[in-house]
């Protein structure tokens, strides 16, 4: 059957609407359900958003309906999840959040014991297993706290990090009132830095607005003002991270990827001698990686395409410019407080604006809309367009690059260019976007 639920990263949608607490329901004993092992484990941990409590009780309603066992780790962010399925030897984890969405939406996402996200298979067989009549366990499971998870959380990166020495270092922290408030100050503050921390007072409707790493104006504007070596602003969920230099200018995925890319790979660490990016990566990254002797990958957008490909090449690092980090050497997901000590651990006794890894070009991106997905369709194989975006590349060879791709979630055909001036980047920009809009009239 063709998937109707899970997107590319879970089933997600307004709380309480599109994604009940019967949903939840259903989504955990599914998974329950569909497990080959005798008795199933089931993590659940959420973000801060008011909607959390009542899927978490849904999801563990489900998961001891199907005869599985809910641990209740609390809020964490998903990063912690498979982390924590690994070191329990635990079947399933569910993650209860909405990433850098409004409160109001939320989503689930479950992670199978290996830590990695379930397949798309897997994700077809629990919508099959929703249309079935409920089965009868042999045993109703039980619902308890697994106390501790925050502590085990920090502990798997305190390991990891216990030669990065932040003493004396002054770093500012967004946390975006979401699910890194208590566990991105403490492994900081832990590892000696001086740490000053923006929007980690978490009400439940105040995740990701106006701040975090979609909203990183509030970060810029007190980083520049302040004596700080390093910024870092995560998203609602902790599987991102943005920075700023201490001049209010704001690092992307792009400048964090090419950091650890170069370090990794000067301590021996960086497997396969390769990293795995997105179309969206800019152009100056490939030059830097070129230049490096590093090979490249480029993958659809999405984490889920980065990571599929880091698997199947058996690399360790990829990333995306929205600030979505992969280290498979730390943990089998994005993880942004993971990626923001990354960066710091390669920036050495240097300060963020001391960086100097790539020189990135200047890049624009205009969304044109269209009625529907069928006139993007129709725009994209329109013939004017495609000699229009052969012209550009030909011209841009060697020096930058042309995207103009169809959204994958909206009627939108997305114009990106990249090319060595403002001028000549915008000019490029406009004559495509010109013919795109005139095709889909």
């Amino acid at each position: 059957m063709a998937r109707q639920l899970f997107g590319t990263d879970g089933v997600r949608g307004v709380a309480g609407e599109f994604l009940s607490a019967d949903l939840a329901v259903a989504l955990g004993r599914a998974a329950v359900t569909l497990s080959a092992a005798d008795r199933v484990q089931v993590l659940i941990v959420r973000d801060t958003r008011e909607s959390g409590e009542m899927l978490e009780a849904a999801i563990a309603a489900g998961v001891t309906s199907a005869g599985g066992d809910a641990l209740l780790g609390g809020v964490l962010p998903t990063p912690a999840a498979p982390l924590l399925v690994r070191r329990h030897g635990l079947q399933l984890a569910a993650v209860i959040s909405a990433s850098h969405n409004p409160y109001r939406d939320n989503g689930i996402k479950i992670f199978g014991a290996d830590g990695f996200k379930l397949s798309d298979d897997t994700e077809h067989e629990i919508e099959a297993e929703l249309e079935r009549p409920a089965r009868q366990p042999s045993r109703i499971g039980h619902v308890r706290r697994l106390h501790g998870a925050l502590e085990d959380y920090l502990r798997e990166l305190h390991v990891r990090y216990e030669q990065l020495n932040l003493c004396k270092r002054r770093l500012l922290l967004d946390c975006a009132n979401g699910a890194t408030y208590r566990a991105a100050p403490e492994i900081f503050r832990r590892l000696g830095a001086e740490v000053e921390v923006l929007a980690a007072e978490p009400d439940g409707r105040n995740i990701n607005h106006e701040c975090g790493s979609t909203h990183v104006e509030a970060l810029a504007s007190r980083a520049a003002a302040g004596d700080f070596e390093a910024a870092f602003a995560f998203d609602g969920d902790g599987d991102r991270v943005l920075a700023v230099d201490r001049e209010g200018v704001v690092v992307d995925g792009d400048e964090l990827v090419a950091l650890a890319a170069l370090h990794l790979r000067k301590q021996g660490c960086l497997a396969g001698g390769g990293v795995a990016v997105t179309v969206m990566t800019n152009f100056g990254f490939h030059a830097a990686m070129k230049s490096a002797g590093i090979e490249v990958a480029t993958t659809p957008v999405g984490d889920r395409y980065v990571l599929d490909e880091l698997r199947r090449r058996g690399w360790s690092l990829g990333g995306e410019q929205s600030g979505h980090i992969i280290d498979l050497g730390f943990g089998p997901s994005g993880d942004g407080i993971s990626s923001a000590l990354l960066a710091l651990e390669a920036l050495g006794d240097r300060d963020l604006s001391g960086r100097d890894v790539m020189a990135k070009l200047p890049q624009r991106l205009v969304n044109i809309r269209a009625t529907d997905r069928a006139a993007v369709a129709a725009a994209m194989e329109h013939q004017a367009v495609s000699e229009a975006i052969d012209r550009e590349e030909i011209a841009l060879s060697g020096r930058g690059r042309v995207l103009v791709r169809a959204s994958g979630t909206e009627p939108l055909i997305r114009v990106m260019v990249e090319a060595p001036s403002a001028t000549e980047t915008d000019a490029v920009c406009a004559r495509l976007t010109a013919i795109v809009e005139a095709a889909i009239a």
